[in-house]
This record gives C-alpha cells, sequence and structure tokens, in this order.
C-alpha cells in the first residue's frame, strides 16, 4: 500500500474540471464536473499520510481522511465510503459545500509549491461512486425501540441526528415549517453548489429508513392545521431536539433603508431556489426578487453574499457588485468562491461600506464611503475606519443585505418563557449533554452555536443524538426499577 502513496512530490494537484465561466452563466447547474476513477485514485495517491494528520485536526467531524485517501488510490472504494461515511453522515454533501480551503485542504502539511490533496473532491466522488454502485443503504436497526423522539428542523444538524437516533432504533419523527427537507441545503444555497438532487436523494434513503417526516408543520405557541404547539409536541415523544438553524437576516439603517428594491439574502435565494424547483413564486415573476437586467448591489462578504451575487449573475443582471468593508485577505467567505466569483463577471468593491440608499419610492442606488484597515480588536481581527470624504455612490435597481443572521425568539414565538437563551438569542445548553433548560428538550447546532457551517451543524446533531440516547436509555432504566 505505501508505494501507492506520496505520490505529491510526481503528481501535480488537480481538481476535477470546471465548466467554462460563460457556459456556466447559463444555468444552475453544479460547475464542476466528477473526477473519473483514475483521476480519483491519482489525486488520493498525493497524500503524505503525514504522523499527525492536521486535515483530520482541523475537520470539525475528524474524518478519517489518509485513510480513506489510501483506500480509494488503491481502488478500493467500497472501504473508502464505509470510512467516509463512518464519521460524516452526509459526506457527499460536505465534499461540495465545505470550504476545503479553510478547513481540511488549508491545513494539508504537503509543502507550498507541492499544493494539497484534493481532499472534497475525492470525498464527493466516494459517495457519488457509492450511491451509483448501490452501497449506500438505509438505516435497519437491530431492534425497533418503542420511544420516540421529535426532531425540529430539517436541516443538516436535524437529519444528522435523526438518522444517529434512527440506527439506535427510536422511531423518530422530523418537523419542518417548509415543504422539503434539508433547510438551507435546500433553500439557501444554489444549485451550482449543491444539485437539489443530491438532496432529494438523501431524503429518499431517509424515508427507507423508517424516518417519519411531517413536512409544511411549523412549531408555535397553539396547535393549528399547519402548525403543532410546541406542548403539544413534547407530551407526544419521549425526547426532543431543537435544529432549526438561525433564520432571523441581520438588517442595515441608515437613510432610504425602507426603499422598494432593497432585499434580503434568504428571501432572494428561496425564490430562486423555488424557481429551479419548479414552483411558482410570484415575488421573482413581478421581478421583486429577481435580477434580470438590473444592476445589483450584494452587501456583504461571507459565503451567503458570494451566493448572492453568482445567482444574480445566472439570472441575467446587466451588473453585479459585491460591497465589503473589509479587504480581500480578511473576507470570511471561501476564497475559492470568491475565484469563482470572479470569473463569471462578479466585480468586487473593497473596503467599502454602504451609508445610504438613494433612490424615489425604490432604489436607484447605493451611497458608499471607504474604509482602511486600523489595529487588531479584541478578537485580533483588524477594525475598520471610514476615510474622511471618500463617499462615491453605485448605480442599484436591487440590493441585497447578505449580512448574516441571527436566531428568531424561539421562547416567545413557541410560548415557552422557561426556555433560557443567550443574549445573542441561541438556546443555552449544557455543553455536555446538550440539554437545554427545559427536560428531554435538547438543542444542536446553528441554533446554539450561531450562524455556522453545515459541517458544523452536522458534528452537533451526531453528537446531540449520542446525549439524547444516552439520557433515554437513562431514563427508561429509571422506570424499569420504578415497576419493580
Amino acid at each position: 500500500m505505501a508505494e501507492r502513496m506520496l505520490k505529491f512530490v510526481s503528481v501535480a494537484q488537480e481538481q476535477p474540471d470546471k465548466r467554462p465561466a460563460e457556459a456556466r452563466r447559463q444555468d444552475f447547474n453544479e460547475i464542476y464536473d466528477e473526477f473519473v476513477p483514475a483521476k480519483a485514485e491519482t489525486q488520493a495517491s498525493r497524500c503524505s499520510q503525514c504522523g499527525v494528520p492536521f486535515c483530520s485536526v482541523h475537520c470539525p467531524l475528524g474524518n478519517n481522511i489518509p485513510d480513506w485517501l489510501m483506500m480509494t488510490a488503491a481502488g478500493r472504494m467500497e472501504e473508502a465510503y464505509e470510512l467516509s461515511s463512518a464519521t460524516n453522515t452526509f459526506p457527499e454533501i460536505c465534499g461540495r459545500i465545505c470550504p476545503q480551503d479553510r478547513l481540511c485542504e488549508g491545513n494539508c502539511v504537503i509543502e507550498e509549491g507541492f499544493e494539497s490533496v484534493t481532499i472534497g473532491a475525492v470525498e464527493r466522488y466516494i459517495t457519488d461512486n457509492a450511491f451509483d454502485n448501490g452501497w449506500v443503504k438505509p438505516v435497519r436497526p437491530v431492534t425497533e425501540r418503542d420511544e420516540s423522539v421529535a426532531i425540529i428542523g430539517a436541516g443538516p444538524g436535524g437529519l444528522a441526528a435523526a438518522v444517529q437516533l434512527r440506527e439506535q432504533g427510536y422511531q423518530v419523527h422530523v418537523y419542518d415549517r417548509y415543504d422539503r427537507i434539508g433547510g438551507l441545503l435546500m433553500y439557501g444555497i444554489p444549485g451550482f453548489k449543491l444539485e437539489k438532487d443530491i438532496v432529494l436523494r438523501r431524503h429518499r434513503l431517509l424515508v427507507e429508513s423508517g424516518i417519519h417526516f411531517h413536512l409544511g408543520k411549523g412549531i408555535g405557541d397553539t396547535d393549528g392545521a399547519d402548525s403543532i404547539a410546541f406542548s403539544t409536541l413534547r407530551a407526544r415523544h419521549d425526547g426532543v431536539l431543537i435544529a432549526t438553524g438561525v433564520y432571523k437576516s441581520r438588517d442595515i439603517g441608515g437613510p432610504g433603508a425602507g426603499l422598494g428594491g432593497i432585499v434580503r439574502a434568504l428571501d432572494y435565494l428561496t425564490a430562486s431556489n423555488r424557481v429551479s424547483l419548479g414552483d411558482k413564486v410570484a415575488e421573482y415573476d413581478n421581478g421583486e426578487l429577481n435580477a434580470a437586467g438590473k444592476s445589483v448591489v450584494v452587501i456583504g462578504g461571507g459565503d451567503t453574499a458570494m451566493d448572492c451575487v453568482r445567482t444574480a449573475i445566472r439570472q441575467g443582471a446587466k451588473s453585479v457588485r459585491c460591497l465589503y468593508r473589509r479587504d480581500r485577505a480578511n473576507m470570511p467567505g471561501s476564497v475559492r468562491e470568491v475565484k469563482n466569483a470572479e470569473e463569471e463577471g462578479v466585480e468586487f468593491v473593497w473596503l467599502a461600506a454602504p451609508q445610504a440608499f438613494e433612490g424615489e419610492g425604490s432604489v436607484s442606488g447605493v451611497r458608499a464611503i471607504r474604509m482602511k484597515l486600523g489595529l487588531p480588536d479584541a478578537s485580533g481581527r483588524q477594525s475598520v475606519e471610514p476615510v474622511e470624504d471618500s463617499a462615491f455612490t453605485l448605480e442599484a435597481d436591487l440590493v441585497v443585505k447578505a449580512l448574516g443572521f441571527d436566531p428568531e425568539p424561539l421562547p416567545t414565538l413557541w410560548g415557552q418563557p422557561e426556555l433560557e437563551v443567550s443574549r445573542w438569542g441561541t438556546l443555552m445548553v449544557d455543553r455536555k449533554s446538550f440539554m437545554t433548560s427545559l427536560p428531554g428538550v435538547f438543542a444542536a447546532g446553528d441554533i446554539v452555536r450561531g450562524a455556522s457551517l453545515v459541517v458544523w451543524a452536522i458534528r452537533d446533531g451526531r453528537d446531540a443524538a449520542a446525549q439524547m440516547h444516552a439520557w433515554l436509555e437513562e431514563m427508561t432504566a429509571a422506570q424499569a426499577e420504578v415497576a419493580e
């Protein structure tokens, strides 16, 4: 096996072929082609099999990356899949949307100049190949249990927990206010990064596993036709996991902030994804959430902003600019995504922040001011300061605010004032048990840690499921003792 590895000295790094920018501007299909088997094996063989695998250390899931790279290099693909899926519930999704350049690949120990192993592309190939060969099977618990658990939220965290609990034999019920599973995987992330058939394929597998989905069913303080009271949910199930994510968009003020044509990123992306799925969206058809023929300005510098600018390009915008108050080096979004956006025709306006919005009834421009980087703040990140007399205006018919997300006020919405939250509005949990201030109610993912990566949501969901299982086992044992 050893002679198959350490090929980084003789084999150059290669990503899967990327479609030309002009072609990918025309549709919402994924921009990267699949690795062919020989190419996947060759790229996997570049792994140095280092003694301390920093790629695994810096992966939130602790994936056994060197091991499944070695199996891939040897052509032992079914074993590679078993290793990959042992620690990751959805490797085909992480292989597509994880910011590998900041996580595993960004911490590869191969020296600069030889370039890191293409971990994400190989991970994607392994699981897609496993699906093609029928190696991905539904969950089949050894023993069915009587206890049922409710999971609120069909996003990556909730789904990861659902799989882990189903493997233990629990009767798992997932509730989500949307009509399809996936949360932001389905409605927040565009198809050019994650085609929706990938998520729907997982949905079918989860249903075959015996997981019950209650879609279009929100949680509230009373029962209704399309909602269920949180108190009813607790009474119906033996344990509850809250994995709602964070959906409250951060806003921006200033003169003209209430003009028409200024929209939230999530509304914009959801409309686009629904249209791609074949849904009828009135706000898209009337142009409110459609960039066709417009001068678009996206405010923000994270991955959501990258999704918005690249979506606007595909909708046929006249021009697309991204306004960000820091420079390229300090941008929180993936470096790879910035490069893809630039190739597709997005213009980045670095070190600039909005001051006001111009227009009569509807926005016609964004008045901005130049910024400069100052001294590091308490977090170690450089502060930003305005440059005097540097105001300028960007033409804009559509402004998309991609400023991040905060938690919704769940205690108020659900009529549960005793559900404790932090000063940021996230749910307070015991860091070891994942239990909230309500007995038998657990929480995981963004609703606990704040807006973060999909891979962290999966990790939290898996860990929370393990703690729920331990608690339910303890409760079952205690009830048995009382019965005796």
